[in-house]
């Protein structure tokens, strides 16, 4: 099981769900636009989740290395859940341009992390954990709830 293959499709299924909530909160379909960018929310904060509680540490164990790319990711997931919070408010103010506004912050973020993810980090996992070290980490991330 390679990491960089399981954490992509993760970053791909919650990318989908942020467009359909943009779609929704550009349209005015607040209550929809709520329910879809909740799942975003939920689906981000749990990848965040495995990443902090699980990916991470077996990556900063084998390397030995906490101040690398690691450290830029928790920061960047910082950012996001800051992010979250503001696009909250103006979904619940029914606050069109505030929420595009965010929004377009938000996928800029997002797509800048997620390349550093995809093209460094799980590339970076992927050499230096051994296969059956991987397997089990993906079981681990598996089981993790918010």
């Amino acid at each position: 099981m390679q990491i960089s293959n399981y954490m992509t499709h993760e970053h791909r299924s919650c990318d989908g769900l942020f467009a359909e909530a943009e779609k929704l909160a550009a349209s005015g379909e607040w209550d929809a636009a709520e329910k879809a960018f909740l799942d975003f929310a939920n689906e981000t904060l749990k990848h965040f989740k495995k990443e902090e509680e699980e990916l991470f540490p077996a990556f900063e164990a084998k390397t030995g290395s906490t101040e690398g790319p690691t450290q830029v990711m928790r920061f960047e997931h910082e950012q996001v859940r800051g992010l979250v919070g503001k696009i909250a408010e103006a979904i619940e103010k029914q606050d069109r341009d505030a929420y595009l506004s965010l929004a377009e912050s938000m996928m800029i973020l997002l797509q800048q992390h997620n390349m550093k993810e995809e093209q460094m980090l799980y590339a970076m996992c992927d050499r230096v954990l051994p296969p059956a070290e991987k397997s089990d980490l993906v079981e681990k991330m598996e089981k993790v709830e918010l």
